[in-house]
């Protein structure tokens, strides 16, 4: 049984395009080594992130992650047990909602417009899903 975490948080000072690399490269280096999967969206210094894996890899990691000093006012929106990897080729994709290629996205909604913050995700936090699921269909 395979152990699933979202949460989403804010960024202290949003981060540039070089700095999302380079979170993006450490994320699926050290992902790969523990056997984690998942996705990352990024968008107007906010971000939502899936991880999928053992479930005490992802509460190390998510501890880890917490104590990042880049960013702020982490919650945590789902979590639980699933049967199997939503994003099992994965160690960590990436989506910057910020970029114009997301206008063009097959199935483009305002929906992408959301705002990743608790706000708006903790009345229904299953939108998580139905976003991060929209994105790992156009990847």
């Amino acid at each position: 049984m395979m152990y699933f975490l979202v949460y989403v948080s804010s960024a202290v000072r949003l981060f540039s395009s070089s700095e999302l690399a380079a979170i993006l490269a450490q994320s699926r280096e050290n992902n790969s080594k523990l056997g984690i999967s998942g996705m990352l969206l990024y968008k107007g210094g906010n971000l939502m992130q899936v991880l999928e894996g053992e479930e005490a890899a992802v509460r190390t990691l998510y501890a880890k992650i917490a104590r990042d000093p880049r960013h702020t006012g982490l919650l945590i929106l789902l979590d639980g047990a699933l049967s199997v990897r939503q994003f099992p080729d994965w160690s960590m994709a990436f989506r910057d909602l910020n970029a114009p290629e997301v206008l063009s996205t097959p199935g483009y909604s305002e929906f992408l417009n959301t705002p990743l913050t608790q706000a708006e995700f903790s009345s229904d936090p299953t939108r998580c899903q139905r976003l991060l699921t929209t994105f790992k269909k156009s990847m």
